[in-house]
């Protein structure tokens, strides 16, 4: 358990007050914005938000992490209310906590940080686009369509309602004010005082927007919050859990456990490498995400992760232990609960202008750069998840990017490559083996090893091969024992091959 005394006498005030209000006004238009990305109503974000803070931060094996709701399981959450209802998003999250849980307590952390970067830059950048659509639509104050691919297509159609209102419509209200916050959002970065460095520009942006739109008392969409955040819980019903074993709702489970573990762990591994204080506990974080999201399911509210932009706002703030990200979710159940009103004043234009901005720094062209050093494959991998998510869905995207890295590695472990050196005396002959010898590429090895000719002086070197199987072996032995009764010597050595057979993961 944590002991919030000791957390509280050790921590200078002076720094995680200051910090933990920062991370507040940064994830105050996040929470909100996600959960209408999700097809959700905004408060549902907020509670996840509050949860993430106070509960989640207390428990974290990461102090500095920041968790709440994610633009990455927006696109997810949003297809599950349109499959099953928004009554069925706690049951499915309670189940996906669950899983994150008992994965945690069974010592899995390290392993859901084994996922190829070609696949995680694929799918952050396929959800980027799939996010960027739909909010685009949403800034207009216009309906997002129900697959990717018709947002991505209907883009064009909606920005000629905005600039040729017809009917009495206001989008082209709803695009001015989304258009203003973006704008005063891209000026804020880059021209802010240092004085003020810390104020996130998406509240700058957001601020400006909803002043705008209240002098203005433009006619568009404004944000519903209800007055007591009670109305905002939705328990399961009894009726909801027998449907957690229906395969389809299984499978989604175990994709939001997937995606939501995969993205606080490696934002744990991205808040560790700014800050020198205690490294992150995987196994414990993963379990304190799936406490997290087994309350969010319970009380109907969106799904949390650890989020890095959260995060680094944190540790930039100054913040030197986990106090700092409790007090953001107390302050955002404060503002809940004392000032509901001040929510509902601003524009839905205005936050889903914050969505369309993260939606498009998901699509990192520095990723493609850094896959393009490794080769093709990667690069491949990184457009067939990214195309597969855009046109069908997230889970299908990822499953295509996991399939094709497997793919690849039975390939990479089935190269083997022979060289066979003939020196000017024609006597003595150089055999080397790089790769993998294994029973795949046995009739190669065979072959190749059959053109050698006897009475020769045999050197066959064996330090660049990886592994090697038992056939491969098996072959390599009574080729050996066929050249000698044929007059040729032959030098190499068996105790390290038998060794490396015994022990394939050792070089």
């Amino acid at each position: 358990m944590i002991n919030l005394k000791k957390i509280i006498n050790k921590s200078s005030f002076t720094s995680e007050v200051p910090a933990s209000f920062v991370v507040f006004l940064v994830a105050l238009p996040l929470c909100m914005g996600i959960a209408i990305a999700s097809g959700l109503p905004p408060s549902r974000g907020l509670v996840t938000g509050i949860i993430g803070g106070i509960v989640v931060g207390a428990v974290s094996g990461s102090p500095l992490l920041v968790s709440g709701p994610a633009a990455g399981l927006a696109v997810i959450v949003a297809e599950t209310v349109q499959q099953y209802g928004i009554e069925m998003v706690g049951p499915i999250l309670l189940l996906a906590g669950l899983i994150q849980f008992l994965a945690g307590i069974f010592k899995l952390g390290q392993l859901f940080r084994a996922m190829s970067p070609a696949v995680i830059y694929g799918m952050l950048a396929g959800i980027g686009i799939l996010i960027f659509t739909s909010q685009f639509h949403v800034m207009l104050d216009d309906k997002p369509r129900i697959h990717g691919i018709d947002n991505l297509i209907s883009i064009p159609n909606t920005i000629y309602k905005a600039i040729f209102p017809i009917d009495g419509s206001t989008h082209h209200l709803a695009a001015l004010i989304g258009i203003t916050t973006i704008i005063i959002l891209l000026l804020w970065e880059k021209f802010k005082p240092r004085s003020l460095k810390l104020i996130p520009g998406a509240l700058v942006g957001v601020v400006i927007a909803t002043t705008i739109a209240t002098v203005y008392r433009l006619p568009i969409q404004y944000v519903d919050v209800p007055g007591s955040l009670l109305e905002a819980i939705q328990l399961p019903t009894p009726a909801s859990f027998p449907r957690l074993i229906q395969a389809s709702v299984l499978i989604d489970a175990m994709v939001i456990a997937f995606i939501a573990s995969t993205e606080s762990l490696l934002s744990a591994v991205a808040v560790d490498r700014l800050h020198t204080g205690p490294r992150t506990n995987f196994d414990r974080e993963l379990t304190a995400q799936g406490i997290g999201n087994i309350i969010c399911g319970f009380l109907g509210a969106l799904p949390m992760t650890g989020v890095i932009a959260r995060s680094s706002v944190n540790v930039e703030a100054g913040a030197k232990t986990r106090l700092s990200t409790m007090l953001h979710g107390l302050w955002l159940l404060i503002l809940v609960i004392a000032a509901p009103s001040l929510l509902k004043i601003i524009p839905i234009s205005s936050l889903a202008a914050i969505l369309v901005f993260t939606g498009y720094k998901l699509i990192e062209v520095e990723h493609i750069r850094q896959l393009r050093n490794y080769g093709r494959f990667p690069l491949g991998i990184f457009f067939a998840t990214l195309i597969t998510i855009v046109v069908t869905d997230l889970i299908t995207g990822v499953f295509i990017g996991i399939l094709l890295t497997g793919i690849l590695l039975i390939h990479k472990m089935s190269v083997l490559n022979i060289e066979i050196i003939k020196h000017e005396n024609n006597r003595r002959i150089d055999i080397h083996l790089q790769g993998a010898a294994t029973f795949i590429r046995l009739p190669k090895l065979a072959n190749i090893l059959e053109l050698v000719p006897p009475e020769k002086e045999l050197h066959v070197y064996l330090q660049d091969l990886a592994y090697i199987d038992h056939s491969c072996l098996d072959l390599l032995s009574m080729w050996a024992k066929q050249q000698e009764k044929m007059g040729s010597t032959l030098t190499m050595q068996w105790d390290r091959l038998i060794e490396r057979n015994r022990k394939p993961y050792t070089l």
